[in-house]
């Protein structure tokens, strides 16, 4: 268990960020699902809807430092590869 005052504030800090970075790439998983999803039902109209929620949520997540921004880019372009193929 922490001793000082700063390293029981840090635990504190930890717990909060944990479920923020949590919830953050649940999104960014659930978002890429429904790309892959709609992509594999040959919706176009959708994937595309689709594939702007999912940028959006790739972008917030490296912002926020919860991915690295070339993972970022990597997760884009496969998923915009995929939308690309149906179109």
């Amino acid at each position: 268990m922490a001793n000082t005052k700063s390293a029981i504030k840090a635990i504190r800090v930890a717990k909060r960020r944990h479920v923020i970075n949590t919830r953050t790439k649940r999104a960014l998983k659930s978002a890429q699902k429904a790309v892959k999803k709609a992509v594999a039902s040959a919706d176009k109209k959708n994937s595309k809807e689709l594939l702007d929620k999912a940028y959006q949520d790739i972008d917030k997540a490296a912002k926020k430092n919860v991915i690295h921004k070339n993972a970022a880019s990597r997760y884009k372009s496969k998923i915009a590869r995929a939308v690309n193929k149906i179109a």
